[in-house]
This record gives C-alpha cells, structure tokens and sequence, in this order.
C-alpha cells in the first residue's frame, strides 16, 4: 500500500496414510523476521477455509461417495460444505498481503464428522468443529502435504499462521441408552457421582476413585465404569472413528448430559450434543498435549485461538499452556501465541481476565473490546464505556502492558458481523450511515490498543442476517440463496460474484490503517491513557506513546453522527501537532490543551511535538 492513507477518511493410525512431514523439513525465515513481532504488532485475519476460495474442486466431497447427507457437500445450504480448502487460502495470499494481514487465523481444519444432527435438521462439519480425527486436516480442505505447503508460502511473505483448536469435546458419536428418555439432560456430581450406577440408588461401582478433583493417574486408574450418569454406547460404524485411538474409549468424557452454559454443566456438560472431554483425566490431559505438540513441530505454527475455554477445568490449561510454549520454545518459534476463547458480552473485562490469572492463558479474545465499541457505535451510549474498558486493563495478568496483546475484533462467525450487529441495534438505518460506523469500528480496532483482528469478508462490505450459519458466507460466487439476497455495504456486488475487490472503501481502509500501523509502529506497540470521554455519544480520545523516546500520537474518535468538539487535555511539553489523519490543530490551546474537531462518525490522528527539554 501506498502513503495515501495521509489523505483517507505423537500421531497415530490414519495420519500416516497421509504425508509424513517432519520438522527437518521445515524451512522458514530467520527469527530476526516476521517472529519477532509482538501480538500487538500483528493484523490478523479470521477465515473459515471453507468459505474463502475454492483451489481444488477435486476434494469438494471429501473422498467419500453418496448425497450430501454422507458427504457434507452442498453449496446451496448455509450448513453444509462449500468447496474452500487449503488450496484457495494459498492462492489468495497476494490479496491477504495487500490488505495489511501479517497473521492468518483460520477456523479448525482437522478432520471432522461431516454431517450430523437430528434427521430434518442435519447440517456439515464445514467450520471445524466436530473433530473425529485430530492428526490430519479434513479431505474437503486437503492434506497434511497441502497444508505444509499453506505454512511455508505464508512464513515467506512474513506472515503468521494460527491454528484453531479444539480440547472440550469432540464430534457427537457417543450416546447414552437413558438418552432419548432423560432428554440428555444434565446430571450433576452430586446426584448422580462416580461411585453409583445411575444415580444414588444404583450399585456401587468405581471403588476406591476419590473424584474428579485428584486428579493423578493412581485416582484415576480406579475410574474403570463411565455408567455413573448415562450409559454411553458408541454406535458400532463409529467405534473406531476417531484419531488418536485413545478417544475412543468413553472412559475419556464426562457422559453427563448437555450443557446448560451454567454452573457446573459449563465445565462438564456436552456442548450442544459434543462429547465433553474428561480434562481433569490425566490421560486426557497427556493425549491432547501429544496432538497440539505435534502440529507445532511437524509444522512450525505460530500460535494457538483456543475454542470453548471456559467449558475446561483450570487445571488443565496450567499444564497445556505451558506445555504448548516449551514445544515452541524447543522448536525455535518464540513470540508462540495463545489465546482463549472466553465469551462474555459485557463491556467489563473483569470476567474474562481471570482466565489470564487463574487458567494462565497469556492472552484471551477480547469480548469486552467488541462489546464496549458495538455499546457506543451502535447503541449510543456514552464515550465512557471504552474508558471503563481500558480501566479494566489492569485486571489481567501482566496488567496494561499484557493487554496490548489482547486480540482485539468487532465480530465473529458466531455472534455475527459487526455490520450485522450495528443494523439490528439501528432498525431501519441507511446504507450509507452503516458504512460510517463500519468505518469508525475498524479505525478503532486498528488504532487502539491490541492487536486488530478482521473478520473475512467484512473488508468486503458483507452484511449478514444474523449469527452462526447466517454470518459465515462464500467469499467465491456463492450458491446459497440466503447470501445472495443480502445487500452489502460499500458496493453494489452480492455474494453470488467472487468477492475480492481490492478497491472497496473497506478493503481500502483497513490496508490503509494497516500501513498506517507499519511506518508508525508506536500506534501498534505504544503505550496508551485516555484523554478525553463523556457520559453520552462524541468524542473519545487516546495516547499512544513510547515511554523512552517520548514520542507521542493522540487520536480521537467521534461517536456521533454530527460534528463535535473537544479540549483535549495533552502533556504541558505538547506544543503542535502534525494530522496523519483527518483534522488535527496546528498547534495546542493552551500548555496542556488542544482543541479537536471532528465530523460525524469521524477520527483523526495526530503526530504530537513536544519542546526540548
């Protein structure tokens, strides 16, 4: 991109038969390079594989035979496989490179079950997460050879790779014979524990286990009957489906009913039918340390987004992460990047910090971000919002400065897009006016502390009608009717076209902030104080400084949709100030003040000088 942003508002079984790769075979850049940036200092793009670029037809069903029902394909359902492999993300990363993305996070390739779901219902492993096998990317995306090859063409261009992956649970094999009756409903530890068949009337059984909370294989060699809850059966075609063999023993998972995201189901109920993975087992505990140390050494990844960490017990992530950053370490990758998913949609970061503190994750999605800009973009409230969140800053583990790594986003494939989000909270809002606050969320997400991810397509202007299957669209032509209908911002295309324009204002503007970033790292590393907010929608300001060169960028944004103005208090050294964007006072007010004016929907950034000393 030009300057132009100046004038711019150990493996087992089946993963042999693949490819083996070894770390030998690994050849990338030299530390000194892409490696030794912060999280901070990174754009990354969030992708579904299947929904990106289709490079080979020739795996759209997966290897396997039939009607959709058995191989997941169906281009015209939401729910169901599309065609986007690994192939497609490799032949696109010119457009990744030009938008600005230095670090790909791409949603779980391994193998999954491909359909599932009650009949009438049924829908595709598309999006990852109903994992059978966990040695291998899924046939509908590629091989491990393919995969090798997306690593090393992205490692080339500098870029980083993070994988998705999954510890909670598993694909939905395992039934229970009371299943069906109870309404796999859950059954809690205490009304139904380890030591009685089927609840506290039933025999005895499991002697000797002391519970779940000691958690030392002696225990758990003692823990013999999973029939304590439910009696799980695994249906005969499926009694070997999954990879590495160890899941298939149901010993492995809890076997209590669904989830109901609340008290003690969130950690040992099935999420949505999944099977839950028994994490306080040490066998499980091991097994998934040998899966995710394997990707790192066959492949040299950079970074973990960890699915559903809440629904874990502590003590597992206090062995896993570790475990995963001396792998790295070993594997010369430093800078190894793990975060959590930690959902909560409240703009106070008090919730998902402590799981920065008590689990040990060095950094979690930042939800409290997403929703404190959706409260003041699209909700009208007051600048103070964002105040109150970077107050919160100093919850996490690390304080401040670990923040500066939190990754930061507007959406997700399973709330929705941020312009989705924007127009439900404005019923009725003009094309136009979306754009703006579009616009004014990715120049939050890029300029205040984080590291900004962008979810694919939403450089694209796409619009969903909702969440889950409704937000995850064919950036290629798509053929599902109910991505075709939507209007998307900032264009006149629909999703029926291939969408990659590389001149579309959102595409433009996130390249733009991107560079911006680049030849200005301090708007990526710098430290950062509040300046300016209020108890309603205007004007909210930061800086963004190094602590020893002193150099200085105060930014503001405008939450309103008509013009505003502010005193903005500086240090007492600022005396002028140079726009890098849109319209900043040639010099301040008054020794620590200076006005700024702001049109609608509009920010700006300002170079600070500040006199010698």
């Amino acid at each position: 991109m030009t300057a132009s942003f100046i004038a711019a508002s150990p493996y087992a079984g089946r993963a042999q038969q693949d490819v083996a790769v070894s770390a030998d075979d690994n050849d990338v850049p030299a530390i000194s390079g892409f490696r030794s940036r912060a999280p901070s200092e990174d754009v990354i793009y969030f992708v579904l594989p299947d929904r990106f670029e289709n490079g080979d037809a020739t795996n759209d069903l997966g290897g396997i035979s039939g009607d959709s029902l058995k191989t997941g394909f169906d281009p015209a359902h939401q729910g169901f496989f599309h065609g986007g492999d690994l192939a497609g993300l490799t032949n696109r990363l010119d457009y990744l490179e030009r938008l600005g993305v230095t670090a790909i996070w791409f949603a779980p390739i391994f193998q999954n079950k491909p359909v599932q779901g009650p009949k009438g219902n049924e829908s595709a492993g598309y999006h990852g997460y109903w994992v059978t096998d966990f040695t291998r990317p899924d046939p509908h995306f590629g091989t491990r050879a393919e995969f090798k090859a997306f690593v090393e063409a992205a490692h080339a261009r500098g870029m980083k790779v993070y994988m998705d992956i999954i510890t909670n649970h598993t694909a939905d094999v395992i039934r229970y014979v009371e299943g069906d009756q109870a309404k796999y409903r859950y059954r809690s530890r205490g009304d139904f524990p380890y030591s009685r068949k089927l609840g506290l009337d039933g025999r005895e059984i499991n002697p000797g286990f002391r519970g779940d909370t000691i958690r030392d294989t002696e225990n758990f060699s003692r823990l013999v009957d999973p029939s304590y809850a439910y009696t799980p059966v695994v249906p005969e075609a499926e009694r070997n489906v999954k990879a590495p063999a160890w899941l298939n023993n149901p010993l492995y998972y809890h076997n209590r009913g669904d989830t109901t995201f609340t008290g003690e189901s969130s950690r040992f109920g099935d999420f949505a039918g999944l099977d839950d993975l028994f994490t306080e087992h040490p066998d499980v505990v091991k097994g998934m340390i040998e899966i995710y140390a394997g990707w790192i050494r066959d492949f040299a990844i950079d970074g973990f987004r960890v699915d559903t960490a809440r629904h874990v017990n502590p003590e597992f992530w206090q062995e896993f992460v570790p475990a995963m950053l001396k792998v790295a370490d070993e594997n010369g990758i430093p800078n190894f990047y793990i975060f959590g998913e930690v959902f909560r949609d409240d703009h106070d970061n008090g919730y998902i910090a402590q799981y920065t503190r008590r689990d040990g994750f060095p950094a979690v999605l930042d939800f409290a971000f997403q929703q404190a800009v959706r409260d003041v973009i699209g909700q009208a409230k007051g600048t103070f919002i964002l105040n109150e969140l970077f107050d919160g800053d100093v919850l996490y583990e690390g304080g401040a400065k670990a923040a500066l790594n939190l990754p930061t986003f507007l959406g997700n494939h399973d709330m929705g897009r941020f312009s989705t989000l924007i127009k439900q909270d404005i019923p009725g809002i003009a094309s136009e006016e979306l754009l703006g606050r579009v616009k004014l969320g990715y120049a939050m997400l890029m300029l205040l502390r984080g590291a900004p991810v962008i979810y694919y397509g939403d450089e694209q202007g796409f619009v969903g009608d909702g969440n889950d299957q409704a937000a995850r669209e064919d950036m290629f032509a798509s053929l599902t009717a109910n991505y075709n209908d939507n209007q998307l911002i900032g264009t006149d295309a629909t999703t029926a076209q291939s969408n990659f324009n590389t001149v579309h204002p959102l595409y433009r503007l996130i390249g733009e902030l991107a560079e911006l970033r680049r030849t200005h790292p301090i708007l990526a590393t710098g430290q950062q104080i509040v300046r300016h907010y209020s108890q309603k929608a205007g004007i909210f300001a930061v800086s963004r400084f190094d602590p020893d060169s002193g150099q200085q960028y105060l930014i503001a944004f405008n939450t309103d949709t008509q013009p505003q103005s502010a005193n903005i208090a500086l240090d007492y050294d600022a005396v002028s100030l140079t726009a890098l964007h849109g319209r900043c006072p040639a010099k301040v007010t008054a020794p620590g003040s200076a006005s700024v004016s702001l049109p609608g929907l509009g920010w700006s950034v300002c170079l600070v000088e500040e006199r010698s000393l």
